[in-house]
């Protein structure tokens, strides 16, 4: 999907992320509940990742969305560290 197609729940996570992730070398956010906004999945591949443990990096992007994600009912989260 190109990016000019993003929901405006995307888009206004795609800029949260990359203002709490400023070295993130990828941010994909792609609303997966159909365009209402209410479920999401994330991919973020980011150097403030390494040497975390899954369950880290996964805390990382729940505090950073903490605010928008009161007002969802899910969340996928796939991070990793940059090869």
């Amino acid at each position: 999907r190109s990016f000019a197609s993003q929901t405006d729940g995307e888009s206004r996570l795609v800029r949260v992320l990359q203002e709490k992730f400023p070295r993130a070398s990828a941010i994909k956010v792609v609303d997966i509940s159909g365009g209402c906004g209410a479920m999401y999945e994330i991919h973020i591949e980011s150097e403030e990742f390494r040497e975390k443990r899954t369950v880290q990096q996964h805390q990382m992007v729940n505090q950073a969305l903490s605010e928008e994600i009161k007002h969802m009912h899910g969340l996928r989260i796939f991070t990793s560290a940059p090869k």
